[in-house]
């Protein structure tokens, strides 16, 4: 009954998200419905104490950075830099090939460092400009951006420093470049089989007559460029690459200026309790606010005049979407919390934990808790932490090495998390102002790929014992 009631709950988040409805709403609702046939008299205090405090908790550290992220694209939309990069990316790339263009854009900003929702916001502008031009069906954007940011460059090629990467490395004694061998296999499977698919979709839209859509019927359509004269694409592309550069930057400063831990005395009266920090834990994400504060300023700079005449209106639209994107998030990681909590979940976790062969047995445990819990991270830590030295202790009675179960864990996790009540799948709709009806058959296509890609490269590893 236990297991009923967690998979009930998942289903209709899941239901509730692609018919449309509000994830900040209905998660809450779902995850509380779940505790109410568990156990009623938990109601109020998972609520109060596990829920919400779980996701005020997510809010405290990332509503910065998609407050930033969202000013930061809606600033490369109206300086007309979206426009010049689209054009020079299609003089370099080939105006038949828009789909692998924005692919590659976001693949190179994931890769250096930029979050993912720092990417969706910056990189969208111009990936809309780009279908339009070409006559791409709009629909078909967010699964192009999910190729190039949700994908390899998230967990599969060796050195990426997402945090899906970074989390094995404390349970395994690992790096970051584990297993590149396979994580550089892992990741051209995705990127070929991925664009295959891509191209296929837009193909068959061209045969049935289909465009980019009627831009008055569309919603979040980035607003034409007033101005006829179109910045150098160098100058354009400089606060994206300003982004990623400073971001590898002020990680390593903020770790050397601050050291593993900082203190201060919030008030010069009184008694004050210090306020203690594990800068490890934060140091990402300081660099991250800090990158993007770096571009946003380098954009003020570079494009002061047309930014200045619509900068009011659109940091009003780029909050208000940051404000939605980052409650979506933050609703669905108190929901994964909750239903972590509960008896079914450990059910759920113990039932996998039978399948005899250890590779295959972490890849299905990891990527079903993600998408049970509707996160990638969450659903690896929560893999790791529950049954990390099960997988080590099975992986040396098979002499497979650390390196491996690294690079299969953290492609895992970025398997199955993508489905309906994921947080960045519901940002990204978001942001390109499309719903589940419309756009996710291609997201969910592209998760299929990512997650048959993690049984590849199991498979070239017994194959070829290649690490």
């Amino acid at each position: 009954m236990s297991l009923l009631i967690v998979l009930a709950a998942l289903a209709f988040l899941m239901v509730v998200a692609y018919r449309g409805y509000s994830v900040i709403l209905f998660a809450p609702v779902a995850a509380m419905g779940a505790v109410l046939f568990t156990d009623p008299s938990l109601v109020a205090p998972m609520f109060t104490g596990l829920f919400m405090e779980k996701m005020v908790g997510f809010l405290k550290l990332y509503f910065p950075v998609f407050l930033l992220g969202a000013v930061f694209g809606k600033l490369i939309e109206i300086s007309g830099f979206s426009r010049s990069i689209v054009a020079a990316t299609i003089r370099l790339v080939g105006a038949g090939r828009a789909m692998l263009s924005i692919v590659l854009v976001c693949a190179l900003l994931t890769y250096g460092g930029v979050s993912l929702f720092v990417v969706v916001f910056a990189v969208y502008p111009f990936a809309a400009e780009l279908f339009r031009q070409n006559d791409i069906p709009k629909r078909l954007i967010p699964g192009t951006i999910a190729l190039g940011a949700f994908t390899f460059t998230m967990d599969a090629l060796p050195g990426t420093p997402q945090i899906q990467n970074i989390i094995p490395t404390g349970f395994f004694g690992t790096t970051s470049w584990a297993a590149p061998w396979l994580g550089t296999i892992g990741g051209v499977f995705i990127l070929v089989v991925g664009m295959a698919y891509l191209e296929w979709r837009r193909r068959a839209a061209h045969r049935a007559g289909e465009g980019y859509g009627d831009p008055a019927t569309l919603l979040n359509e980035p607003a034409p460029f007033p101005g006829g004269r179109l910045a150098s694409p160098l100058l354009a592309i400089l606060p994206l690459l300003l982004v990623g550069i400073s971001n590898l930057v002020f990680t390593r400063l903020v770790l050397q200026g601050y050291g593993p831990s900082h203190e201060f005395i919030p008030s010069a009266i009184g008694n004050a309790v210090p306020v203690v920090q594990e800068v490890p834990k934060v140091a990402a994400i300081w660099a991250v606010q800090g990158a993007l504060l770096v571009g946003i300023g380098s954009i003020l700079v570079l494009a002061w005049k047309p930014v200045a005449a619509s900068f009011a209106e659109g940091s009003r639209n780029a909050v208000g979407g940051a404000l939605l994107a980052s409650m979506n998030t933050a609703s669905e990681y108190g929901f994964g919390a909750v239903i972590a909590a509960l008896p079914g979940f450990l059910v759920v976790a113990n039932a996998l934990g039978a399948i005899p062969n250890p590779l295959v047995n972490q890849a299905v445990t990891v990527t079903a808790l993600a998408g049970i819990t509707g996160s990638a991270s969450g659903g690896l830590s929560i893999a790791l932490a529950a049954m990390g030295e099960t997988f080590i202790a099975n992986a040396q009675a098979y002499a497979i090495p650390m390196d491996v179960l690294h690079r299969v864990a953290s492609m895992a996790s970025g398997g199955m998390d993508t489905l309906p009540h994921n947080g960045a799948v519901i940002t990204l709709l978001a942001v390109t102002g499309l719903t589940h009806r419309q756009a996710y058959k291609d997201i969910f296509a592209i998760t299929v790929i990512k997650t048959l890609a993690v049984f590849f490269i199991i498979a070239v590893f017994y194959a070829t014992g290649w690490v």
